[in-house]
């Protein structure tokens, strides 16, 4: 059964949306008719830019429309938009990360898109992304990237070791000697749940079972992936940080620290500059010892649900070409970023992107995850246990029980 935000929330959120958001055409915007699209925006600084120059171009040549571009970065922005919406201060359209689709439409704060003018060509999307917008076989969503983790390596340093670009975690674990100038071959980000999901999924484990409504982490699977992890560590293969992980790990990677990481598709230009475009390399996430297995990922666009109709009209249809084909070719082209439209890979320069070459394939075996309203939540208890470990506190047998007991908690399964 879908939550509601409460029949005294959702009253406030629709007698504030005039003030907030606009409730119609007349009185939105400059109050001349003029609706103002107002887009939070939750990518990086290097995707910024574009995103902007994107976002703002809807209103070119309109004299109906404007465009109220803010990046709110991603940190916090999910609770940033939960807390705005039972308020009516929530935007017009929100950059959603796919697992929080099913959080914001559970609570009623996204509006259904089937048959409104957000959705155009929907047989084109992606089949992996689209499952992403979707709540309760309705859509919530419209998906603007798709993405998943691979290894990143600098040409350069393996060449000078005279190693080959590692196909496991145990080739990892044998180069150490090569890499003996290196303070490690490997950075192994240790503040973040997302980049232990590839060793979880290496030992053909997960963090749940959605189907069965049954918690796995702590399984056998879930205790092998967190002792590969300590073995990195303790043999001298990797290094790690658990409190500034992303400007760690790409401090290393640039300063020729380490030789490898894990990253994906968002940090393509930062790892370019940092070593030189030559120099990067990327191949599918190392395996484990059953299978590479890398997540999921990616961005949507939600529309607010407390909208009037001239500002709900005008959302769906900056949506609309916010997810168009011509416009995630851009995207690709300037950010190398992976499109959610199988027409959008036909295009000549899309094809011939170096890294969408590489990641379009990782894409399309990538591991779903479980599309729930506590997907996210998922992660702060997998986060703070790692880290235990991490530090020495706890073993891999007494993280996972950990993980499980706090999962078990949070979704009332087995």
């Amino acid at each position: 059964m879908r939550r509601s935000i409460g029949t005294t929330a959702a009253i406030a959120a629709l007698a504030l949306t005039a003030t907030a958001c606009g409730s119609d055409g007349d009185d939105a915007g400059s109050g001349d008719g003029t609706v103002t699209v107002t887009y939070w925006d939750t990518s990086n600084e290097t995707e910024a830019t574009v995103f902007r120059a994107v976002a703002e171009e809807f209103a070119e040549g309109r004299d109906d429309v404007e465009v109220d571009y803010v990046n709110i970065g991603w940190d916090g922005a999910q609770d940033r938009f939960k807390n705005a919406a039972p308020t009516g201060e929530a935007p017009h359209v929100m950059r959603t990360e796919v697992a929080w689709v099913s959080d914001f439409a559970s609570l009623d704060y996204l509006a259904p898109l089937d048959g409104t003018p957000a959705v155009e060509n929907q047989d084109d999307y992606l089949e992996q992304a689209w499952a992403s917008t979707q709540y309760d076989g309705t859509t919530y969503a419209v998906p603007q990237v798709i993405d998943t983790l691979a290894l990143f390596y600098n040409k350069q340093l393996l060449d000078e070791a005279g190693v080959d670009v590692p196909e496991s975690l145990t080739d990892i674990q044998d180069s150490v000697d090569a890499f003996e100038d290196l303070e490690a071959p490997f950075y192994l980000r240790g503040d973040d749940a997302y980049w232990f999901l590839p060793y979880l999924y290496g030992e053909g484990g997960d963090l749940v079972d959605a189907d069965s409504e049954t918690v796995t982490v702590d399984d056998a699977a879930g205790v092998a992936a967190f002792q590969a992890v300590q073995e990195l560590l303790d043999s001298g293969a990797a290094i790690t940080d658990t409190t500034d992980g992303w400007e760690s790990m790409m401090s290393s990677f640039g300063n020729g620290d380490v030789a490898m990481m894990i990253n994906g598709p968002w940090a393509i230009n930062d790892a370019r500059d940092a070593i030189g475009a030559e120099n990067l390399g990327v191949a599918p996430v190392p395996a484990g010892s059953a299978a590479q297995g890398s997540p999921q990922g990616g961005w949507n666009y939600g529309v607010y649900a407390g909208l009037g109709e001239a500002d709900m009209t005008a959302a769906q249809e900056f949506v609309a070409y916010m997810s168009s084909a011509d416009v995630q070719q851009r995207i690709t082209e300037e950010l190398s970023l992976l499109p959610t439209r199988s027409s959008v890979y036909e295009a000549e320069s899309v094809a011939a992107n170096e890294m969408v070459e590489f990641f379009a394939p990782a894409v399309e075996v990538a591991h779903e995850r479980a599309w729930i309203p506590q997907a996210n939540s998922l992660f702060d208890p997998l986060k703070e246990e790692a880290e235990a470990m991490l530090l020495g506190r706890a073993t891999p047998e007494e993280t996972t029980a950990a993980i499980a007991d706090r999962y078990r908690e949070l979704l009332d399964w087995q």
